[in-house]
């Protein structure tokens, strides 16, 4: 999409990759920081809900991943554990994922600066490998980011597939 400034444009974006409790669903909104998605990430980050608080996304400490990208997580903490996860290895693969989506150019380096990205990350209370969750969520958003990118899936691909709707929670007898 190198025919249309993306600064300009909102790009969302979605994908699931994994299996159990350890899977990542990553839903990315990209757009400008002068546009909606900048009033929508300001207004996220300084309004918290309980159980829901929004923080920057940091590849380390006072690095934070480019465009500024908001970890917004769709389940409230259920305890430590789900915090540190949530906290560390998915906020990890969050940062990972968006620096190999510019790095493989599917943010260009040159818009980064001008772009802010929200990101509603699923962690599941019941995972408990860090690793995988870290690996998942990497994938998950790089995936996510391509999909807005490409406006993928296209309409045929949801027509085609709309008598069998399933997920991994629900499927259709």
């Amino acid at each position: 999409m190198q025919d249309q400034n993306r600064t300009s444009r909102v790009l969302i974006g979605e994908s699931f990759v994994g299996e159990g409790a350890e899977a990542a669903h990553v839903n990315t909104v990209l757009g400008g920081r002068d546009g909606p998605v900048g009033t929508a990430w300001a207004t996220a980050l300084a309004m918290p809900r309980p159980g829901h608080v929004a923080f920057v996304t940091i590849l380390r400490p006072n690095l934070p991943v480019k465009p500024l990208t908001l970890f917004v997580n769709k389940a409230p903490m259920a305890d430590e554990r789900h915090g540190d996860l949530t906290w560390g290895a998915a906020q990890a693969g969050l940062a990972g994922g968006v620096a190999d989506a510019v790095a493989d150019g599917v943010i260009s380096a040159e818009e980064a600066e001008g772009l802010l990205l929200i990101a509603a990350v699923w962690v599941n209370p019941k995972a408990l490998d860090a690793g995988l969750v870290y690996l998942n969520n990497r994938a998950a958003t790089r995936a996510a980011l391509q999909a807005g990118a490409e406006g993928t899936p296209k309409v045929a691909d949801i027509l085609a597939a709309r008598h069998a709707p399933a997920n991994p929670f629900f499927t259709p007898a």
